[in-house]
């Protein structure tokens, strides 16, 4: 059957990366959360500003996954690569699990420690796994015995230290709480991602009831028993509104000035999450990557991947630049201590940010979508250049047309860099060698409202061969990672096409997808169109989010994006072009 050609001429919807990634107030939420509508109760936007004043301030906070899931340390039979969720990955019986818990003893830990090494890091905020979804309790609690108190010989609550010790550090803290799933408490668990239906016989019952008797009951422990500022929630796959409307109740209730992220479920919720990824348009509303040192959240003993320090900091500048927060997680030991090799990188991280520290702390979204050198964030009318990739000849060359008033080294502020100004934006010349190997920071101030190039595909006639109803063609171009095309069901050899107005010279691209899971793995390939014909760029298979592709420089006018899917149909979050700067 012949395809019929969806012709879309976008119009002016695509927001500046700053407009787009820094408004507050309700949006929608990405394609595996739920939409973001903030609280039960009427709030101003000076209100809302008010309550998220400090979270926006920080951008750089610890992550701790820890559980009886740490004493297995990810080995379970002749397989060594599971992490907190290997109750489920073996539907171990909750009896065999509870087996752990009888060996978890964390009698090294010290919160006091843990919460030094998040200040060292230069975090500004911590958020520990009060729950998760095996059901054990890091508390004590009168709604279930599965908990640190009554369930291991350790007997004490490992919450109300690390709260104390947070606080003394003047850090914020929050907690993850499983409400959603919940493998050892009756009703909570699922097998196959469907209510109710868990694999051993102690876990049948319905999922309100295990709502009623032992979620509710334990997010109210935690309401009035710990002084947090956050509540972290996870894998809302049967939240409906009516199920969790009564949670956010509950917290305006007790805690109106916390904040929680949008996988409360039900619409609720204040900043989106971006898992694994940084989507390369970065996120409508307040947002945040959370992130793994290695390949798992939990701790695995065999898991030696480890993030360098320098990739750790190149992702902080490009979150912060897409106007983003970082939760970077590390995974305790069974005896109470995060691994040196997470300790050695958090540490350089840490003293990377207390030279360049001004150009992260409080900023906003960089005015630019995309630099092939590095990334940018912002103050007001300050521009601060993180360069990864110093230029050989000594030219920085920035789309970037408004009146400077100064260019300086953040490290050396005593000497003016110069700058000169052509029809294609912005040169600083730089000294031969890069003050820092990994990021260095040029402040930059401007006298107005930064005025910069638009990216090749900025507003650019885009044509798809199909689109779905609920998820048209606009989505992948509008600057806005949480919508997506989707291509119709019956369409097979799906692609997008767009038309640069005239012969653009371009060397980049960024793919974002509607989700990032290995069950929907889909393969792109890139063709232009040359005197010849259409002839092909690149095939890779996509990641999911953010994925970057770069080629050498080329003139193009035609290029399409061909997208095939394993499991549904094809589809896209965004699409953008880049040309060099």
């Amino acid at each position: 059957m012949k395809k019929t050609l969806w012709l879309i001429i976008l119009g002016s919807i695509f927001a500046t990366q700053a407009e787009a990634k820094n408004a507050s107030g309700a949006d929608e939420g990405v394609t595996v959360e739920m939409s973001a509508a903030n609280s039960v109760v009427a709030e101003t936007r000076a209100q809302r500003d008010a309550r998220m004043a400090w979270w926006r301030e920080a951008k750089f906070g610890l992550f701790i996954h820890w559980g009886v899931y740490a004493v297995p340390a990810g080995k379970y039979g002749d397989q060594d690569n599971y992490g907190e969720w290997i109750m489920w990955n073996t539907k171990m019986s909750p009896t065999e699990y509870q087996g752990y818990a009888k060996k978890f003893n964390p009698v090294k830990y010290n919160p006091d420690q843990w919460a030094k090494i998040a200040k060292d890091a230069g975090m500004r905020y911590m958020v520990i796994t009060s729950k998760h979804h095996d059901g054990f309790a890091l508390f004590p609690s009168k709604a279930s015995k599965w908990n640190v108190v009554d369930a291991t010989a350790y007997g004490k609550d490992l919450l109300g230290p690390l709260v104390k010790a947070a606080h003394d550090q003047d850090l914020k803290i929050g907690f993850y709480y499983s409400h959603a799933q919940d493998w050892g408490n009756r009703g909570g668990a699922i097998k196959a991602f469907k209510e109710g239906d868990g694999w051993d016989e102690s876990q049948k019952g319905t999922f309100d009831s295990y709502l009623e008797k032992t979620a509710m009951p334990q997010i109210r422990e935690i309401l009035t028993q710990y002084p947090i500022d956050v509540l972290w929630w996870d894998t809302p796959l049967h939240m409906y509104k009516p199920r969790a409307e009564p949670i956010a109740k509950l917290i305006n209730e007790i805690s109106p000035n916390l904040i929680s992220n949008t996988r409360l479920g039900g619409g609720f919720g204040d900043y989106h999450i971006a898992e694994q990824f940084v989507p390369s348009t970065g996120l409508k509303g307040d947002w945040e990557t959370c992130m793994t040192l290695n390949k798992h959240w939990g701790y695995n003993a065999a898991d030696q991947n480890w993030k360098s320090s320098s990739e750790l900091i190149q992702k902080l500048i490009g979150i912060c630049a897409k106007g983003g927060n970082f939760l970077l997680n590390v995974g305790p030991t069974a005896e109470g201590e995060i691994p040196e090799e997470s300790v050695k990188r958090l540490n350089e991280v840490g003293q990377w940010l207390k030279v360049n520290g001004e150009s992260i702390y409080g900023t906003t979204a960089g005015p630019f979508t995309f630099l092939s050198w590095g990334a940018a964030t912002r103050k007001n009318q300050t521009v601060y250049l993180h360069v990864f990739n110093w230029p050989a000849n000594g030219e920085l060359r920035l789309p970037l047309h408004s009146k400077i008033k100064s260019t300086k080294l953040l490290v050396d502020s005593s000497k003016e860099l110069k700058t000169t100004q052509d029809a294609t934006g912005t040169i600083i010349y730089l000294p031969k060698q890069a003050p820092d190997s990994v990021a260095t920071v040029i402040k930059l101030e401007v006298a107005e409202e930064p005025v910069v190039e638009p990216i090749a595909s900025f507003k650019k006639k885009l044509i798809a061969t199909s689109q779905s109803p609920k998820n048209p063609i606009t989505a992948a171009q509008d600057g806005d990672a949480t919508q997506y095309w989707e291509a119709a069901a019956e369409d097979k050899n799906a692609y997008l096409e767009y038309d640069l107005g005239k012969p653009t010279l371009i060397h980049a691209l960024a793919v974002d997808e509607p989700d990032r899971w290995p069950r929907y793995k889909q393969v792109v390939r890139v063709e232009i169109e040359t005197a010849q014909g259409w002839s092909q760029l690149l095939t890779a298979p996509t990641n999911g989010h953010g994925q970057l592709f770069r080629f050498p420089e080329i003139k193009v006018q035609k290029i399409r994006l061909h997208v095939q899917r394993e499991l549904g149909p094809a589809g896209v979050a965004e699409w953008q072009v880049y040309s060099p700067e």
